[in-house]
This record gives structure tokens, C-alpha cells and sequence, in this order.
């Protein structure tokens, strides 16, 4: 739906547009989760995206713990609320409460988390004082994940266009919410949407954990087991996520292909990062970062863009993708799009990536087989989020990193006895890129580094 009438010009400090087609939402739409061209046909690659407009803001300067008031002037939500005579008063309340309630449910809401060089890792890699390894460590996050940074930004739009009578009905009530997962982003989803008094449906796949089942019942998430079927390729659950979404669901999903504003909430992470690093003076040479559908990168790619944009001096480190050699989807299309662009200059960078934008199934398709490892929350059969992480690797000098399930085990046992972080084979999938890099000889010892921790050890 579109609000009618003059929007007020504090929107034009954000604006959501197509990634994929160009397209932009129409001014002050109250959920542009995606794009206006999507299910028109074609083949492009729609993905909703929110660009900031560095002539009328600036990187946030403040210490609020909360990440979504301390970087609330760079979201869509704080500029739609602004436009329809909300104040930054009255959009602190918003959040406020909402976090209250969060913390009601998960025992306690979202402050920022920890980053900063960890000496014991840093000595394992044999680091000189000027670089080392630096840890993002999400795992007592709301839910045990960075997830519900994605969700929560979500619920705080949600809440504001209901406080401005723009909300989306249906059969005459709010429509319930939606997501397709079965470990942090359905627990994550579930947290806040029972923060939010929304009723949110889950679809789990058969193998889902029996504890997360057991949580996400306890939640009072509605959950609908979808098993494979014969021939049908893809995720069973987001083949169902998507059914629903066509009965008129709104998409509370990790995924910024079916709702690119999930990117927004995630990007905290991302700008947190950017914040600590100018207080310490310092700056990152690589970023390493699990990817399973891709909306965790897209979020830290974004992030650092962002702030190079709006004149912050951290440069954007050179970002490594990392998944598994039991499904790297992402792997195969960044090959794919290098091959075209053979030994050339940006131009043909950029050219090559608009082609990629335009011919989506060319590039992002079904993993051929059920994908299997022991990061099992990084096995989507799709890289949802794809292009956007490739185009940060391409343009950082960056790559992707496929790793070993050997990898994957010793990267977590480094993980957790160096730091003692209780954190997953999937939290510290990242690490295990940096461990396979580093064994075969890519990285030097001044280099600073830094990898995120996003799972607890349930």
C-alpha cells in the first residue's frame, strides 16, 4: 500500500529501491519489503535495498547501548515515523518498549556487543602486535544470535506504521507473520514476534532439532513440518514460507529477497563494528563471515558502505564469503560471474554484475542435493542474499572460502578454547575460513582480521 499526498522531505534522506531492476518504492510506503517488479516475470534478481543520502545525514556519534537508537537516524523506520510528525521522543518510546518487552520474554533485550583483538587467537595465527584476530561475538545476543537484530528492526517498522494508521490489513486484522527455519532465525523470529503480540507461523523442515521445536512451541510460534519432495528441488520450508506469503502472510524472514528491510536491523552489527574500530584508531583488512542465505553479509557489506559513504575513515575490508563443501551455492555463482569477467578492469565489474542482476537462474540455483554438514545453520540450498555479497567481494578485492567439515571442527575447538565463547560449528564457521586461508599461506602477520561468532552452543 502507498500513503497518499505530499511525503514530507525528511523521507528523502532514505530511499528503498531495487537492487536487481532499478525500481523504487513508491514515497513514504509504509512496508516496501519488496520490489513493486517482483513476481512480474523475468528473471531479475529483485531485492529491496535502503540507500542512505550522505548529504543529509552523518555516522552516528552517539553511546546509546541499544544499537537500534544509537544508529536509528540511519534506518527507514526513524524517517517514515519523522515524515508523519512522530518525534525522535516519540520513536524512542517505540523502541524502548519494544525492547522491554523482548527482554520479558528473553530475559533481557539488545545492547551492543563485544568486538576487539583477541590476543590468544592472534598468537595461534602468529599475528604480529599491529594486526591480529579480532572477535564479534554475537552468541549472548538476543536468542543466542545475531538473528533477531534482523526481526527486531522489522517489528520496530511494523510497530510505527500501526502507530500512524499506515499498517497492512487483512480480513480486517494486522496479517500474521511468516518465516521458514528451523534453529537461530525461528528462534530469534519467535522471541520477537511474541514480544510483539504477533502470531508468527514457522515452517521446519523433518530433521528440525527436537529442543528448538520444543522452544519455538513454548514461544507459541504455529509450526508446519514440510518434508522434501521427490524431484522438487530446493528448501521444502521456504517452498511453503512462499505459499503463505502468497495468502497475504508478511514475510518475518532473514531472507532480503522476500523482504529486503530485514538487511536494515542487521546492519547494527555491521555499524558496531565501524563504530569500535574509529574509537580504537584502528582498521580491518579482512572480514570473514558464514554464509547461509547471505542476509548476515549483505547486512556487514552494507554496513561498511554505508559508512565509507557518509565519510566515516574505516575502509571497507576485503570480505571473504565462507560456506561448506557440503553446499556453497554462492561459491559457484562468484565463479561463475568471475569467469565473465576474466583479467578486466571495474567497468566490466559493474557490467558483469548488472548481467548476473538481470539473469538471475544463470547464476543462484538449488544445491542438486540435500546440503549436509555439521554448520547446519549455514545449509541453505540457496544463497537468497547472493548478489549483493558477491558484489562485495568483487569490488573489496575480497573471495569466497569453501571449507571442510575437519576445518569446521578444529576452527570451533580453536574458538572456543582460545576465548572461551560458547559458540557453534556455525558461529565459528567464519574462523574456519580464516584457518583455511591462513594454512594456505593468503594472509600476512601485519594483517588485522576479524571474524563474528554468531551462534551459542545450544
Amino acid at each position: 500500500m502507498s500513503t497518499s499526498g505530499r511525503v514530507p522531505e525528511a523521507l528523502s534522506a532514505t530511499t528503498v529501491v531495487c537492487a536487481g531492476c532499478g525500481a523504487a518504492a513508491s514515497p513514504g510506503e509504509p512496508v516496501p519489503f519488496r520490489c513493486p517488479n517482483a513476481g512480474k516475470g523475468g528473471d531479475v534478481d529483485h531485492v529491496m535495498t535502503v540507500v542512505l543520502d550522505p548529504a543529509r545525514l552523518r555516522f552516528p556519534s552517539g553511546d546509546e547501548p541499544n544499537p537500534f537508537l544509537r544508529y536509528r537516524t540511519l534506518s527507514y523506520s526513524y524517517h517514515l515515523a519523522r515524515s508523519h510528525g512522530l518525534s525522535d521522543a516519540d520513536y524512542e518510546t517505540i523502541v524502548e518498549q519494544l525492547d522491554r518487552a523482548v527482554a520479558a520474554v528473553d530475559g533481557h533485550g539488545f545492547t551492543a556487543t563485544p568486538f576487539g583483538r583477541r590476543a590468544p587467537l592472534s598468537d595461534h595465527f602468529r599475528f604480529a602486535p599491529t594486526g591480529g584476530v579480532w572477535v564479534k561475538d554475537e552468541t549472548n545476543n538476543v536468542s543466542g544470535s545475531h538473528k533477531a537484530r534482523h526481526l527486531m528492526g522489522l517489528l520496530i517498522l511494523l510497530a510505527v506504521v500501526e502507530r500512524l494508521g499506515l499498517a497492512p490489513r487483512r480480513d480486517g486484522g494486522a496479517p500474521d507473520l511468516a518465516i521458514a527455519s528451523c534453529g537461530n532465525a525461528a528462534l530469534a523470529a519467535a522471541v520477537v514476534a511474541r514480544a510483539g503480540d504477533r502470531p508468527l507461523d514457522v515452517f521446519i523442515p523433518t530433521s528440525a532439532d527436537p529442543k528448538v521445536v520444543a522452544r519455538l512451541e513454548q514461544l507459541g510460534a504455529r509450526l508446519t513440518v514440510c518434508p522434501r519432495e521427490d524431484a522438487v528441488p530446493g528448501d521444502p520450508t521456504y517452498h511453503r514460507l512462499q505459499r503463505a506469503l502468497r495468502d497475504g502472510a508478511l514475510p518475518f524472514t532473514c531472507q532480503g529477497s522476500d523482504n529486503g528491510l530485514t538487511i536494515e536491523g542487521g546492519k547494527t552489527l555491521g555499524y558496531e563494528m565501524v563504530s569500535d574500530l574509529v574509537k580504537s584508531g584502528r582498521r580491518l583488512d579482512r572480514l570473514f563471515i558464514q554464509v547461509g542465505g547471505g542476509a548476515l553479509a549483505s547486512s556487514c557489506i552494507q554496513a561498511f558502505q554505508d559508512a565509507v559513504r557518509l565519510g566515516v575513515p574505516v575502509p571497507m575490508p576485503r570480505i571473504h564469503a565462507v560456506q561448506t563443501r557440503g553446499g556453497h551455492p554462492l561459491k559457484r555463482a562468484y565463479d561463475l560471474i568471475a569467469r565473465r569477467i576474466g583479467p578486466h578492469a571495474p567497468p566490466v565489474v559493474e557490467e558483469a554484475l548488472r548481467y548476473a542482476a538481470a539473469h538471475r537462474s544463470e547464476f543462484m540455483w538449488p544445491w542438486e542435493e540435500e546440503p549436509k554438514s555439521i554448520a547446519h545453520g549455514i545449509l541453505d540450498d540457496e544463497t537468497y542474499d547472493w548478489l549483493a555479497v558477491v558484489r562485495g567481494m568483487l569490488t573489496s578485492g575480497g573471495s569466497p572460502i569453501v571449507v571442510s567439515e575437519e576445518t569446521l571442527i578444529e576452527a570451533n575447538t580453536l574458538a572456543r578454547t582460545a576465548t572461551g565463547i560458547n559458540v557453534d560449528h556455525t558461529g565459528s564457521a567464519g574462523l574456519a575460513g580464516l584457518l583455511h586461508l591462513h594454512q594456505h599461506g593468503g594472509i600476512q602477520a601485519d594483517e588485522s582480521v576479524a571474524a563474528l561468532f554468531t551462534g551459542v552452543r545450544r
